[in-house]
């Protein structure tokens, strides 16, 4: 058991430092992207299923609550919350359209749409990222190593994994990351 716990902090270890020696360029740009859309009014919709889900609610609280420092809130939204829509739509029309329904609804061209899909290939998550593209949104994908989510999106944040775990672990220091680096660039605290 332990040396199954050594290998596995050792390969999250690894994962995260080689994504991170060679997105850093790409996450500064994301960070001013999502602070020049929330300083201009605009908010950011998240959506992914299952812990891409619940990473979406964690990163929204962040977001609207605070991260690092006390601050104004600031508008996000994790599309996976609303079980009365995500049934309706689910059970009007199918799965695949529960968050590009949504997304068509809440969705301005001021926003930002962040799709999270760790295969890249989740149909509800590309469907909503086509939509947002449509709707004129900036599209930022989180993923693994490829899929459709990569080609389409403005941004795109590939983990290069076969490891679900692994590329979940990477997200969720990106957006904390992401969320550090937006509250200091609107609220002057570099």
């Amino acid at each position: 058991m332990k040396s199954l716990i050594r290998k596995t902090v050792q390969d999250a270890i690894e994962t995260k430092q080689k994504f991170f020696a060679t997105h850093e360029d790409l996450i500064e740009t994301c960070a001013r992207q999502m602070a020049q859309t929330l300083e201009a009014g605009g908010k950011l919709l998240l959506f992914g299923n299952g812990g891409s889900a619940a990473d979406c609610q964690h990163i929204a609280a962040e977001f609207v609550n605070r991260f690092q420092m006390e601050r104004k809130p600031l508008p996000a939204i994790a599309l996976t919350c609303d079980t009365s829509i995500i049934t309706s739509i689910g059970n009007d029309y199918s799965f695949d359209e529960i968050f590009s329904k949504q997304v068509q609804a809440l969705g301005d061209k001021k926003d930002i749409a962040i799709g999270i899909s760790t295969s890249g290939n989740s149909a509800n998550v590309i469907r909503a990222a086509a939509v947002a593209k449509d709707q004129g949104l900036i599209l930022v994908g989180f993923s693994g190593a490829g899929g459709k989510l990569k080609e389409i999106s403005d941004i795109a944040f590939c983990v290069d994994s076969p490891v679900t775990a692994r590329i979940q672990e990477v997200h969720i220091t990106l957006s904390h990351i992401l969320c550090d680096l937006v509250e200091r660039m609107l609220f002057h605290d570099q």
